[in-house]
């Protein structure tokens, strides 16, 4: 019983590889036929994993960006990120709203019992200066201390502030990467002073590079950041001032956000029926949404693939159609041996899946080349990885394997005789 069923197995997988002979022989056999059907399946599989590698790059382009902040973090500001859904974006109302303020911040701080690190923020866009050298255009970010526990900030060389540096008005800054090779391309920039927006101020740290994304809230690499007192000094108007803020341990986000809710509506004397002036967004709402535009993505790209792997599809089961016609005297010589109908059809399948698996590895070879010509692309990491390789792969057999069923189930079928004496 046991030797049966080996002697079974051992005889699929040697029709499995005659499969093999067979389907690379009718590549051979009508070249141009065979390229035609097996270029829609390659077109097909180049444009399924070309888009999940597209899809992987802005993933991590993105994560990228979000990760700076915590998944944790709430902010507090004029502006919503998004309203419910079937709301309006009311940005006209929104701009009617009174900028988030510091004196806010510290009657949170004071009041505060369910967040573990509050930090104020406010930010403007300046210029910078050193001798000959400058840069336009940066980032300058006025905070409190603590800005550290929200963004992750790496520092490269010197130092952050102290608690009482942040609550001064010195003119000290720590400055991105790309600031610090700007401003300093020789020298250690440490200790050194730059001017911004034609303040002296002194430098006492570099962070670490960040690298491009496309949603990172803070560009740090093209930023400065200086003591939110100090910042004021400067005269720059800005609308962007924030609150952030993350819960203790033992403390719901909804909680926090909850009593933080309250707090701002007592500091702006709201009366019960009056609607909130401010807005408390969630980190992970970015991430959430990240989410639903790859699954769009990923969607969009595989009706487009699939399209022509339907095209594909339906070349390869015509091939399948004309070799079993072709092979028909043979299936009868092997059902009359014996054979049975599973062994004829895995037989066809397995023919019809390497005929289509040929097709899926010409267009793996085309999405490689195309990662040459991407991958150089800044900020956007596209490579073809192992797992998208797999994807096409599986996706490949899987369309040879449904487009050679009805051809191998016909085949199956055959009555001994009749397929003989065909």
């Amino acid at each position: 019983m046991k030797g049966g069923f080996f002697n079974e197995v051992r005889i699929v997988f040697r029709l499995m590889a005659e499969s093999i002979v067979f389907a690379f022989s009718a590549i051979r056999t009508d070249r141009f036929r065979t390229v035609l059907s097996l270029f829609g399946v390659a077109i097909g599989i180049f444009s399924v994993v070309t888009v999940f590698c597209a899809v992987d790059a802005l993933r991590k382009n993105i994560s990228e960006g979000l990760k700076t902040f915590g998944s944790d973090v709430v902010i507090i500001q004029q502006f919503p990120f998004t309203v419910d859904e079937g709301e309006e974006y009311r940005w006209w109302e929104y701009l009617q709203r009174p900028p988030v303020t510091e004196d806010e911040y510290s009657y949170i701080r004071s009041n505060s019992e369910t967040a573990q690190t509050i930090v104020f923020s406010d930010y403007f866009y300046g210029y910078l200066s050193r001798g000959r050298n400058s840069f336009s255009d940066a980032v300058v970010i006025m905070s409190t201390e603590g800005l550290e526990k929200i963004i992750n900030i790496g520092i490269a060389e010197g130092r952050l502030f102290t608690s009482g540096e942040s609550r001064g008005a010195s003119g000290l800054a720590v400055i991105g990467h790309n600031v610090a090779q700007e401003l300093f391309p020789a020298d250690d920039p440490v200790g050194k002073r730059i001017k911004v927006n034609g303040a002296n101020v002194t430098v006492i740290g570099v962070a670490d590079p960040q690298g491009e994304s496309m949603v990172s809230m803070m560009d740090m690499d093209n930023a400065v950041i200086v003591p939110v007192r100090f910042g004021k000094n400067l005269g720059v108007f800005s609308s962007n001032a924030q609150i952030w803020a993350v819960a203790r341990d033992n403390v719901s986000q909804d909680g926090m956000i909850a009593e933080l809710r309250l707090l701002m509506r007592s500091f702006r004397r709201l009366t019960p029926v009056e609607k909130d002036d401010f807005a408390i967004d969630r980190m992970s709402f970015l991430m959430d949404v990240m989410d639903s535009v790859m699954g769009t993505i990923n969607i969009a790209g595989l009706i487009i693939g699939g399209f022509s792997l339907l095209i594909g599809g339906f070349g390869i089961a015509n091939i399948m159609f004309v070799s079993v016609k072709e092979r028909t005297p043979q299936i009868g010589i092997q059902k009359a041996l014996g054979a049975k109908r599973y062994v004829i059809l895995t037989q066809f399948l397995a023919e019809s899946a390497v005929l289509s698996l040929a097709g899926g590895v010409v267009g793996l070879v085309l999405v490689s080349v195309a990662t040459l010509f991407l991958r150089d692309i800044e900020g956007f990491d596209f490579t073809l990885s192992m797992g998208n390789v797999m994807k096409g792969l599986a996706v490949a057999v899987a369309v040879g394997i449904l487009s050679g069923l009805v051809p191998s189930y016909s085949a199956a079928r055959m009555s001994p005789v009749k397929a003989i004496n065909s």
